[in-house]
């Protein structure tokens, strides 16, 4: 809609940026977007991480990004942060902590972690009714 043009990555500048080679940023992108796109195309659970930023979730057809708490300081302001924070609180449901297990972010599926995309698969949890017995 609204006849918006895409514009192509800039590989090389990603690379300069990251201190690392263009070859390095192309592969990491592709295998990335290849491996979330197979996960999705699947109808998987992902837990995609961008590091330094927060987790984008996706279960079925919900999706959630949640950030870290010091991104979204650095964003805002640790000031501004904490005033919309008690202004609004549901805020704080879009915060994720760093120290917090990938794998209570989904019940099963897989964790992505970009870049340097590392592959984990989280079991399934044995259903309670079957815990029971």
């Amino acid at each position: 809609p609204g006849n918006k043009e895409l514009e192509p990555l800039k590989y090389a500048k990603v690379a300069t940026a990251a201190s690392v080679s263009r070859q390095k940023v192309e592969g990491c992108i592709q295998g990335t977007t290849s491996l979330l796109s197979h996960c999705l195309g699947k109808g998987e659970t992902v837990a995609f991480v961008l590091r330094n930023i927060g987790v984008l979730l996706v279960e079925g057809r919900r999706v959630q990004m949640r950030f870290y708490y010091d991104f979204l300081e650095r964003m805002s302001g640790k000031k501004n942060f904490e005033r919309a924070a008690f202004k609004v609180p549901q805020l704080l449901k879009m915060v994720v902590s760093r120290v917090i297990p990938l794998a209570f972010l989904t019940f099963y599926g897989r964790v992505i972690i970009f870049p340097e995309f590392e592959l984990e698969f989280v079991p399934k949890p044995i259903p309670r009714d079957i815990l029971k017995a």
